[in-house]
């Protein structure tokens, strides 16, 4: 069985409650033998050190866009010191999930800004990595990484060639998930294929973001119809889409989108040592 690394899972989400360790099992089943479990907020950092713990994945800490409205300046200081508690944990391997938000409506720019400038210094201050939130920010992002440069991966990756590009050149890899299965979606199908493989991970971000097999139109949830969630372990089926789109044998991309992200997270490389690629 070829065995892949999730570099974005929300375990932890309301969506899967009591079942997460069902759904984390159903997920090794499917060849998934790590996931990466970014937090939100301070409310549930513990509860992604908990279950990376429990089921022998990895995690992050920060502070999302979406949640800056409900923050404030005191989480910034639990941030921190979250961090140095989790100093010596070998499984914190980032800042994240950080970032800018220009797509959600009444969200405070300037205010998401404040919160990203100062996770990118307290990520610099710990020697860690970060995990992006990508949406319709780029741009911004970019410069900020110019002012304060960590490394890590763009989350959900949704820009232009010339900010993938950028991205790379300041060290960083690039997520991919379940908007690529869609047929429709263009630009991102065109960027996975051109971007060298060497800057490609691999994500589900689940319980959001399904893949099109689990995706209902408005039409059809007016209709009764639930939206399919998404889980850690569609990640295979993923990518055997990039595969195909590439042209290359899955235990390729495997490897591949194993060695990039340990790269960008050097704290999981020891994490999947001898875990990944083809197994009989």
């Amino acid at each position: 069985m070829t065995s892949w690394i999730d570099t974005h899972c929300h375990l932890d989400a309301p969506e899967f409650g009591a079942e997460a360790a069902a759904v984390r099992d159903r997920a090794a089943r499917a060849g998934v033998v790590h996931c990466v479990l970014p937090a939100v907020e301070p409310g549930n950092f513990r509860a992604v050190r908990a279950l990376a713990h429990a089921h022998g994945d990895s995690y992050a800490l920060g502070i999302h866009p979406l949640c800056t409205p409900r923050a404030d300046d005191g989480d910034l200081e639990r941030l921190d010191q979250a961090l140095t508690e989790s100093k010596d944990d070998p499984r914190l391997v980032a800042v994240g999930e950080i970032g800018l938000d220009y797509f959600a409506p009444g969200l405070d720019a300037a205010r998401q800004e404040l919160f990203y400038r100062q996770q990118l210094a307290l990520a610099r201050r710990h020697g860690l990595p970060v995990i992006l939130h990508v949406r319709r920010s780029a741009d911004r992002l970019l410069k900020h990484l110019r002012a304060t440069p960590v490394r890590g991966i763009a989350h959900a990756f949704n820009g232009s060639d010339q900010q993938a590009d950028e991205f790379v050149r300041l060290g960083f890899k690039l997520g991919f998930g379940g908007t690529l299965t869609f047929e429709r979606a263009l630009q991102i199908r065109r960027l996975a294929v051109r971007l060298p493989l060497s800057a490609l991970v691999l994500e589900t971000d689940s319980p959001d973001i399904p893949p099109h097999w689990l995706y209902r139109t408005a039409t059809e949830r007016a209709e009764g119809q639930p939206q399919g969630r998404n889980e850690p372990g569609e990640l295979p089926r993923i990518a055997q889409t990039l595969a195909g789109l590439r042209g290359i044998w899955p235990e390729e991309l495997a490897r591949a989108t194993a060695l990039n992200a340990a790269e960008a997270l050097p704290r999981l490389a020891p994490l999947i040592a001898g875990r990944v690629g083809h197994s009989p």
